[in-house]
């Protein structure tokens, strides 16, 4: 079980994340709320859907990140972060400093990925 020192560290790294998240998601809003949209030539209006396009790709890959770092706050305040989803053994601290929103310790998430690998996902 994390001691609560080390809690207290992942919940400050979690944060962090979700801050800088959701601070990225306000400009993307504003900037894309800010931009003219009279813009007559089309290649330089297919570049910018295509910029557009990608970003909102990266902002949707975002959001899921949202999500998951505030179910690993809840997992904090629940006393269950750090333990593994699949075979409720403890995550080592070294995977959750690589990964601070995983669920599954190293071995179930390697069993997960050959599952889903002979599966063809």
């Amino acid at each position: 079980m994390l001691k609560k020192k080390q809690l207290a560290y992942f919940k400050k790294i979690l944060n962090e994340q979700l801050d800088t998240l959701l601070a990225e998601a306000s400009k993307t809003v504003n900037g894309m709320s800010n931009i003219n949209e009279n813009i007559p030539d089309p290649s330089d209006r297919a570049t910018l859907e295509s910029d557009r396009y990608f970003t909102l790709r990266i902002r949707d890959r975002e959001r899921k990140l949202i999500g998951k770092i505030k179910d690993a706050l809840e997992r904090i305040d629940n006393d269950t972060y750090g333990i593994c989803e699949s075979c409720e053994e403890e995550i080592s601290e070294k995977r959750l400093k690589v990964r601070p929103v995983t669920t599954l310790c190293i071995d179930c998430k390697k069993k997960q990925e050959d599952d889903e690998r002979v599966r063809g996902i």
